[in-house]
């Protein structure tokens, strides 16, 4: 079987790529510039600066879980559009609002359009299961390279057209991601759980009590609020540091290129000396650093650069591995449902930290918005001063033949028993069995037989 992407998968990947980097650009590109020309809306305060900023993040933490569910009943593709179709509207009515009340309003309705759980499960409806980690990871690389395109393009396209066209210009993203999945997105995929991609309402009881799993939902949510403190109070210091609002993205480009050099030897460090979770926690007290050289030289332009780097190499590091550590840790046959919950958490912390930030610079000024986000890595040490990361492993699935759940326990139960099985789950319903190995410890020959006589390969 071939190990590498067909010109198929290849073309599925580069789609919904395409289809999720639009929507996130749209998302992304409001946040450097807010600060500075929201100043023009009607009723504008720091709180509501905040809250423009972070509100699509609650609709999005709210309908994250019940969106992907939902492509189980009707299809991933109706959902991808409606989703769309609530995103252009909301960012139609944040056009055309000159007062903060609407622009909101607009804010909240670009996050109804919550199509992350089935963009991926579409991406797992259609591609091989051995090679779904790396279309997950071209998905997930353009949602990357759409967060530094919105740093350049946000403060450019403020100044020529204002906060307003900026808004329009996320419609007409809209609109091309909706012709995108008209014109490229097969009719016929799957209705039925994958659950590598959906959440099982069953399964997360269960999983929010999963302590491992528990210290990164917390870690996603403290660095999503984290990030939109920043941008709540970062613009603004831009501007009395003496950076025109179109030129600040001449800081934010070179800031996000010199924290991806520097995230490069952390990681190819971390892995190699085994020391995955050591430097997690130095990327978190490097966030609380970042937040400190921004309060002591936030009027510094050499100040403000190198706090940027510093911050956006710890945050780029988490935000590349707290979802495959997700992956790790989440039992076989539960992934789907692990990054549901991740992904709400993630979602809430964007949401409250536009809130949090909001408040504390309209009571305290940036300061204090700096120096609350510096000391919630406290709490945030203490959390995840017990993670324990598992070995790395691959998922695979096949399909199975039982008439009962005694029979899918013993079926598992032999699974687990073959050197390089770690884990082996069947479910009845699905006639499939969800099993995590060790590739190089695999004892294919055992699996094989035993595959033989009880399950056929998928």
């Amino acid at each position: 079987m071939s190990e590498t992407l067909t010109q198929y998968e290849k073309k599925i990947a580069a789609i919904l790529a395409g289809i999720f980097s639009l929507r996130m650009l749209g998302l992304f590109m409001i946040m450097p510039v807010m600060a500075v020309y929201g100043q023009q809306l009607e009723g504008i305060s720091p709180l509501w600066i905040g809250l423009i900023i972070g509100a699509y993040g609650l609709t999005q933490a709210v309908l994250q879980i019940p969106m992907g569910l939902l492509s189980d009943k009707i299809g991933r593709k109706p959902v991808i559009l409606l989703g769309l179709c609530l995103f252009a509207i909301g960012s139609v009515i944040a056009a055309y609002a000159d007062h903060v009340y609407w622009v909101a309003v607009g804010r909240f309705l670009q996050g109804t359009g919550a199509i992350a759980s089935a963009v991926l499960a579409l991406a797992a409806d259609l591609t091989r299961e051995e090679q779904r980690s790396k279309v997950m990871a071209v998905i997930g690389m353009c949602i990357g390279l759409s967060f530094a395109a919105a740093m350049v393009l946000g403060p450019l396209l403020a100044e020529k057209v204002g906060l307003s066209g900026i808004f329009a210009f996320t419609a007409v993203l809209a609109v091309l991601g909706i012709l995108l999945v008209l014109l490229t997105v097969p009719d016929t995929v799957s209705k039925a759980t994958n659950r590598d991609a959906i959440a099982v309402p069953g399964q997360l009881k269960a999983l929010a009590k999963n302590p491992q799993l528990q210290k990164l939902n917390v870690g996603v949510f403290f660095l999503h609020l984290q990030l939109t403190c920043l941008f709540v109070v970062v613009p603004g210091l831009l501007v009395s540091a003496g950076f025109q609002s179109q030129s600040h993205w001449m800081l934010y480009f070179p800031a996000l290129l010199a924290s991806f050099v520097l995230m490069a030897p952390m990681l190819i460090w971390a892995i190699k000396s085994k020391r995955e979770t050591l430097m997690f926690k130095v990327a978190i007290v490097l966030l609380a650093f970042a937040m400190a050289l921004i309060w002591l030289f936030g009027d510094q332009g050499v100040g403000l650069l190198s706090a940027l780097i510093v911050f956006f190499a710890a945050f780029n590091y988490l935000e590349a591995n707290l979802p495959a550590w997700v992956s790790r840790l989440a039992p076989a046959g539960q992934k789907g449902s692990a990054m549901g919950m991740f992904s709400t958490c993630q979602f809430a912390g964007a949401f409250c930290g536009g809130v949090f930030g909001g408040v504390l610079l309209q009571q305290f000024n940036a300061t204090g918005v700096l120096l609350a986000s510096a000391a919630i890595v406290v709490p945030w040490l203490a959390i995840s001063q017990k993670l324990v990361l598992p070995v790395k492993t691959k998922p695979k699935v096949v399909s199975v033949q039982v008439e009962n759940h005694q029979m899918a326990e013993q079926i598992a139960q032999k699974l687990t028993q073959i050197k390089g099985v770690e884990e082996a789950v069947v479910i009845v319903e699905e006639q499939l069995a969800y099993l995590k190995i060790l590739p190089k410890q695999l004892d294919q020959d055992a699996l094989n037989m035993c595959l033989g006589q009880h399950v056929k390969n998928s």
